[in-house]
């Protein structure tokens, strides 16, 4: 009897289980192996014995957790562990992020981790790689899902900010990647001004900066007065938007940066008065065009909206299943 297709892989809800490697990828739980994907909270966590990833996830787990015990992978790299070849190939996502390639019996499987294919300044672009089996996201799985170009919404920020020199533009943005990349793509758009932060985007912010992402002057909202902030950008999470911290702003203009405000719903429910489409995960076109061009012989959904992207697939004979993981969230993105 012929064996199935990658059946050395075994998707439990806490995580996928390579067993000739015996080894987890993105685990929930504590592991004594852990291939780690890329450093948000939903997908690295501490308390693994030990963890392998590029060594800007390990510097984010670090600063997040505390010293790791990690042994660094580069792009490209192919370590052994056990019976499995493990390489690591860039992904997009955030500074770091890396697709996950197992080759063992013959047989390449990539889990991909959190992916985007449109250009970030702030991490290295996705990289196709040939496969059998394609796990991927499907957080943005809905047609409905089609981000506008990044310029223009970030445009649109900079415009309500020349428009109201009195006030600011107060920007909720996720704590990992998305704050550096508002940051980074409006330096982009040659805005050199001070951006201002909350103090909880500090620590990662200097990360970043540590590993080389420039991001101009920074300064903290609580160094200076109020009246200093009027006319520029703050950011801050996206739990602070409306909390008392706000209170301290100049007549803040409310944005959010996030694939969800495509849905009015959502920037209604947050009080969002500038939505800022921008996301770190591929869009429906995106997920299609990925599939499309590595042709895997079939597709593994771990998480978000499964069923569209798998009825996609099996219109296209591409064999597709959800693997129904627990534990990935949509986040603030």
């Amino acid at each position: 009897m012929m064996a199935k297709l990658g059946d050395w892989i075994d998707p439990q809800p806490q995580g996928i289980y390579v067993a000739p490697a015996d080894a987890w990828i993105d685990p929930s739980t504590p592991q004594a192996r852990a291939l780690i994907t890329h450093g948000h909270a939903d997908h690295a966590r501490g308390g693994h014995a030990a963890v392998w990833a590029t060594p800007e996830t390990l510097a984010i787990m670090a600063t997040r957790y505390g010293p790791q015990p990690g042994n660094p992978v580069g792009y490209g790299e192919t370590i052994r562990l056990g019976a499995v070849d493990v390489s690591y190939f860039p992904a997009g996502h955030v500074l770091g992020s890396a697709q996950i390639l197992l080759e063992h019996r013959g047989e390449r499987i990539v889990v991909s981790g959190d992916y985007k294919r449109r250009p970030d300044p702030t991490c290295a672009p996705f990289e196709p790689v040939a496969c059998d089996v394609f796990v991927t996201e499907a957080t943005f799985g809905l047609p409905v899902f089609r981000h506008p170009d990044t310029g223009d919404e970030i445009d649109k920020l900079l415009a309500a900010l020349h428009a109201n020199p009195e006030r600011c533009v107060l920007v909720g943005a996720y704590a990992l990647g998305k704050a550096q990349r508002v940051i980074a793509e409006l330096r982009a758009r040659g805005h050199a001004a001070p951006i201002y932060l909350h103090g909880a985007l500090q620590r990662l912010c200097d990360l970043y900066v540590e590993l080389g992402v420039e991001l101009g002057e920074l300064i903290l909202v609580a160094d200076v007065a109020k009246t200093a902030i009027a006319g520029h950008i703050v950011l801050c999470p996206p739990s602070a938007l409306n909390d008392r911290w706000s209170r301290r702003l100049p007549d803040p203009i409310t944005a959010m940066a996030s694939g969800w405000m495509r849905i009015r719903q959502r920037a209604r429910q947050r009080l969002v008065e500038l939505p800022l489409i921008l996301s770190d995960h591929a869009d429906w076109d995106e997920l299609t065009d990925t599939l499309t061009e590595i042709a895997p012989r079939e597709v593994w959904v771990t998480h978000g909206r499964e069923e569209a992207l798998i009825h996609w697939c099996m219109t296209r004979q591409i064999k597709a299943r959800a693997l129904a993981l627990v534990g990935y969230e949509d986040e603030d993105d």
